[in-house]
């Protein structure tokens, strides 16, 4: 039998936004701290799969969305916090790093229509005419209600680059034997042509992203290789190498008037339309099949609306993973964009022995989804899908490179270049 699981109130957000953070806090890491917000999407104006990197005094815009499910809306407002290279709060004052208003309320607040779930849909884009950066470097989003600055619902990170440098970036197939069938290798070159650097063996800092996640990215990369006005970093061991994963599983949930693929049942059970997705299986020792997915992410749509930020419905997915066994020393979770990246119980998986399956339910709006089963072993952060879904070197993904340089005259880490590379082919983002 098929459990819905209970939502859980992160705890620990007791220190007050304009007060000092200790260092490795979660505070700073994407969070969503309130179980009824949901549906959270940053990314760059005019495309909705784009990864949340602007360039300072670019012109360029972040846009925010997330929804309140409850009766009644409230009003929210959001700062922003400067980051240092390992997300903790960096040593420079507001009036340095933002000018304008550091709080301000998001005014751009729309209830949902015709839903047997109601909600609020919240929407921001920034910088705005209230407030715009003046450094670079890693940022957070705080959103929290109005007079409760402490209580933050929710925290999302995001990168503001100089584009100063030049970067060279690939991703392909490991040379080392041990990878080489299931892991994707990565090198890059930074040109500093006309950007003074001071000693850049010991003042620059990369990181590597695969697929825009941060709980699985490579941190602080030195260069391997200096000369000419260029940082090479293309070491053949194993921490310039990822685990190439799979392609994304994926179920269509656009409507509930028919069921699309990898839907088997649509029932509606007061209050809610409940879900039930195929049964998935291991995919751990099968070979690899290649498939158009959206690298983990998801995309709101509605075929019984018009305004899919409105009129799209909030429904409970139930998800069922085979397994003859519960797996020891650790967790299952269903993993992707729909859970923030996040570990904990709105993903959480429960092993039932009589069918011999792992369960779980989510509430989801409408829309198309990318997901994976991912095992998080007791006491870590950073979890594995590899136990099953297999992992393989030809899985289309994207990935990403951040170049930080700590200037030893000043108190913060800038972001001076930032690049892109796609296991099929290069792009920019």
């Amino acid at each position: 039998m098929i459990r819905t699981l209970t939502f859980i109130i992160l705890i620990g957000l007791t220190t007050a936004i304009s007060g000092a953070l200790e260092p490795d806090n979660d505070l700073l890491a994407n969070n969503i701290s309130d179980r009824r917000i949901k549906t959270v999407q940053l990314y760059k104006e005019g495309w909705n799969f784009s990864y949340p990197v602007i360039k300072l005094n670019g012109g360029e815009k972040l846009v925010l969305q997330f929804d309140l499910v409850d009766n009644n809306s409230e009003t929210y407002y959001y700062t922003f916090i400067h980051c240092d290279k390992d997300w903790n709060r960096s040593g420079v004052f507001s009036s340095e790093f933002v000018e304008g208003f550091p709080d301000n309320p998001i005014e751009d607040v729309k209830p949902s229509f015709n839903t047997t779930v109601r909600y609020f849909h919240y929407i921001l884009s920034f910088p705005n005419d209230r407030i715009s950066f003046l450094l670079s470097g890693n940022y957070v989003i705080v959103v929290y209600p109005y007079g409760e600055p402490d209580k933050p619902v929710l925290i999302q990170r995001f990168v503001v680059s100089e584009e100063s440098v030049k970067i060279d970036f690939r991703a392909y197939r490991p040379i080392i034997t041990a990878f080489n069938n299931t892991g994707q290798q990565f090198d890059f070159t930074v040109k500093l042509a006309g950007t003074p650097v001071t000693d850049p063996m010991r003042n620059i800092y990369c990181s590597v992203l695969q697929n825009g996640r941060w709980n699985n990215a490579k941190m602080n990369l030195k260069p391997d290789f200096t000369g000419n006005n260029e940082l090479k970093f293309n070491a053949m061991t194993e921490k310039n190498i990822f685990p190439g994963g799979n392609e994304f599983r994926y179920f269509d949930i656009k409507s509930i008037r028919y069921k699309t693929e990898f839907v088997r049942i649509i029932d509606y059970s007061p209050p809610y339309y409940n879900i039930y997705l195929t049964p998935s299986e291991s995919r751990e020792f099968k070979p690899y099949f290649f498939w158009q997915d959206f690298n983990g992410k998801f995309y709101v749509a509605s075929d019984e609306g018009r305004e899919p930020e409105t009129d799209a419905d909030y429904l409970n997915v139930y998800f069922t993973l085979a397994s003859k066994y519960m797996v020891a020393g650790g967790s299952m979770y269903v993993a992707g964009a729909l859970n923030n990246w996040n570990f904990n119980d709105n993903n959480l998986m429960v092993y039932n022995q009589q069918d011999g399956q792992y369960e779980c339910s989510m509430l989801l709006k409408q829309g198309w989804y990318n997901y994976e089963y991912v095992f998080l072993k007791e006491g870590e952060t950073q979890g594995t899908a590899t136990l099953f879904e297999g992992s393989h070197y030809e899985t289309e993904n994207d990935y990403f490179v951040h170049v930080y340089y700590r200037n030893p005259y000043e108190r913060y880490d800038r972001v001076i270049g930032t690049a892109a590379a796609n296991t099929n082919n290069s792009f920019n983002y």
